[in-house]
């Protein structure tokens, strides 16, 4: 008994202090990652032309990335929270590796979606198990943690418009098989990752006894930890589709509505995405000084009044306008995973796999219902119902307090 109190001792320390080297390093590989898998919707121009796809093939290459990478995330981590798998993340890369390769030569649509379905799977797999690995680095500061993971992730998809700039447009289709360089650097990284998480694992172990013992719940708590679940992953669902309608469709608007080129249309959404990206980063830390259900609040229903004006203001206006929703609405994405991991303690992976894959493959189907209704009612009107969205923030009133999650931890 007496070993085992030592054994946890060096182990408790550890859980105090976070480890900022392995947050730094894991917060790169997102923004590979996801820079990686930016390039496929950056590619659709390039494919249309060089190969003559339809918008229905170019939807199915879509379609079939997110229904992978997406809809797979919340049961691989499941899986993971059951026996976690540090060498998965390396493995998870090398297949989106072997996918970017296989888009750059294939010489058919059917080589596409496989090669697409093997980036998918690289990306199911490294997002719950990184989320993990933030979680376990974290110390006290979960919220900062999460900002660093997902700030990369942010960044990565942010570069979607310069890829396209830079290296697909000179390039072409063989442009993407410069991305294996990017995926090879992630691999080494994550394999010096992986090693860090197997001896953290080693560490945490007699720890893990002890939570397994002490996990009861009375039913009364299960069933509100539902109703709180739902509900937060209902308010992802109303920020992944505003997202989706202003990356996907608000270029459109601006070319129409403010006679903008292509090219001067893409820096606005630039311009949200890394706005985004900044929102993001902040977010975290300011919930673990002033609360997670606070700061989710001010996110979501703070954009509402900038996002409902920004149809109807004038071109510069509506440039910063844009950009402000981006930081606002973004601060509250890194802190909706870690309020969902201590709403459902334990289920690191699952939770992670719900409110960032999931959330991303319902943006997915918000961005086909927003392109149905934009052919319905036209564009200018579904800019403008799509910037009323962020009102239904406010039912972030109706979420537990943090408090409340402590209380639910502590029983």
């Amino acid at each position: 008994m007496n070993q085992s109190i030592a054994a946890a001792q060096p182990m408790q320390k550890k859980e105090g202090t976070t480890t900022y080297r392995i947050l730094f390093i894991i917060g790169l590989c997102h923004l590979l990652n996801d820079s990686i898998q930016a390039v496929i919707p950056a590619m659709f121009p390039v494919l249309e032309k060089s190969m003559g796809l339809t918008f229905t093939q170019l939807g199915f290459i879509a379609f079939s990335l997110n229904i992978v990478s997406s809809i797979m995330q919340p049961f691989i981590g499941y899986i993971s929270d059951k026996k976690p798998m540090p060498y998965a993340l390396p493995l998870g890369l090398t297949s989106t590796m072997f996918g970017v390769l296989g888009l750059a030569y294939a010489p058919s649509f059917a080589w596409i979606i496989i090669s697409v379905l093997f980036i998918g799977l690289g990306s199911a797999i490294f997002h719950p198990e990184g989320s993990r690995v933030a979680y376990m680095a974290a110390g006290p500061r979960r919220g900062l943690a999460q900002s660093i993971y997902q700030v990369g992730g942010n960044s990565g998809q942010a570069l979607a418009p310069i890829i396209t700039a830079l290296i697909l447009v000179p390039f072409g289709q063989r442009g993407a098989a410069f991305f294996t360089i990017v995926a090879a650097i992630a691999v080494g990284l994550l394999v010096y990752i992986a090693i860090w998480y197997s001896r953290k694992l080693q560490f945490d172990r007699v720890q893990t006894k002890v939570k397994k013992v002490v996990k009861q719940t009375n039913n009364a708590i299960t069933n509100s930890v539902k109703i709180a679940l739902l509900l937060i992953l209902f308010l992802i669902f109303a920020r992944s589709w505003y997202m989706s309608g202003i990356t996907n469709f608000y270029a459109f608007y601006a070319i129409n509505h403010y006679g903008l080129s292509i090219r001067e249309a893409q820096i606005f959404i630039f311009a949200f995405l890394a706005a985004g990206a900044i929102g993001t980063f902040f977010g975290g830390p300011l919930a673990d000084r002033f609360g997670r259900k606070r700061i989710i609040f001010i996110s979501i229903f703070g954009t509402a009044p900038l996002s409902s004006l920004l149809p109807f203001v004038p071109q510069v206006a509506a440039f910063i306008m844009l950009a402000l929703c981006g930081f606002i609405l973004m601060l509250s994405f890194s802190v909706t995973v870690v309020y969902a991991q201590e709403l459902v303690p334990g289920k690191i992976g699952t939770m992670a796999g719900l409110t960032v894959g999931l959330a991303f493959g319902m943006g997915a189907l918000g961005s086909v219902g927003l392109g149905y209704l934009a052919d319905l009612i036209g564009l200018p009107m579904t800019i403008i119902l799509t910037g009323f969205l962020p009102l239904l923030g406010v039912l972030t009133l109706f979420l537990p307090s943090d408090q409340k999650l402590i209380s639910w931890q502590n029983n």
